[in-house]
């Protein structure tokens, strides 16, 4: 089991605080990072998945009691966010392809169909990426976060420009990983996601 330890945490832009002298630890089911626009929970989630660096504190993955580095969470982790977009020109089974591909080096990948069905986008996958509505990229981006079976899934917003069906999936996903002992981080100021989570951090920036 992967366990996550944070002490002390502080991020700071241009003498502005986001956040600080955060610590807790997460080793089961869903953390929840919660706060309204503008208080640092994507920010937080950035540093957390290592895409940023905090100003102050440390941040330590342990399995097994031994201390993970980075090299060695990046390729378990699944990221889904609204501003990690895909590629426009390529088609929604062309994007995973392209993904998949960087992650195994091989070129055939017959889950994708399954991972499309999953995330009920199937009929669409050969629509360009950018003809999608925010919603149907919304669901792409979250088949892109699920590629590599992920033991950490980072989730910024999940449930953005979704329709009740999407939120669903959201909470399927969500409880999917948690079933199979693999982390889950949401990011969010929806109080039906956050609802979802075993472990809710509150910001208050």
């Amino acid at each position: 089991m992967i366990v996550l330890q944070a002490e002390q945490l502080a991020k700071t832009y241009n003498k502005r605080v986001i956040f600080e002298d955060l610590s807790f630890s997460h080793s089961n089911g869903i953390l929840g990072i919660a706060g309204y626009n503008g208080s640092g929970k994507s920010t937080l989630l950035k540093c957390l998945a290592g895409l940023a660096r905090p100003s102050n504190g440390t941040i330590t993955w342990k399995e097994h009691d031994n201390e993970l580095q980075k090299d060695e969470i990046r390729p378990r982790i699944g990221y889904a966010a609204p501003y990690i977009n895909l590629y426009a020109e390529l088609t929604a089974l062309e994007n995973l392809e392209f993904i998949a591909d960087l992650n195994t080096g091989n070129t055939l990948h017959p889950e994708l169909d399954e991972l499309l069905e999953f995330v009920q986008m199937s009929e669409f996958k050969q629509q360009l990426f950018k003809q999608l509505s925010t919603g149907q990229q919304q669901r792409i981006k979250l088949a892109a976060a699920l590629l590599r079976n992920p033991d950490i899934l980072f989730l910024d917003e999940p449930g953005s420009n979704l329709d009740d069906k999407g939120h669903e999936l959201v909470k399927s996903i969500a409880f999917q990983q948690k079933e199979e002992d693999k982390l889950v981080i949401i990011a969010s100021n929806d109080p039906a996601e956050i609802d979802l989570c075993d472990q809710v951090i509150r910001l208050n920036s």
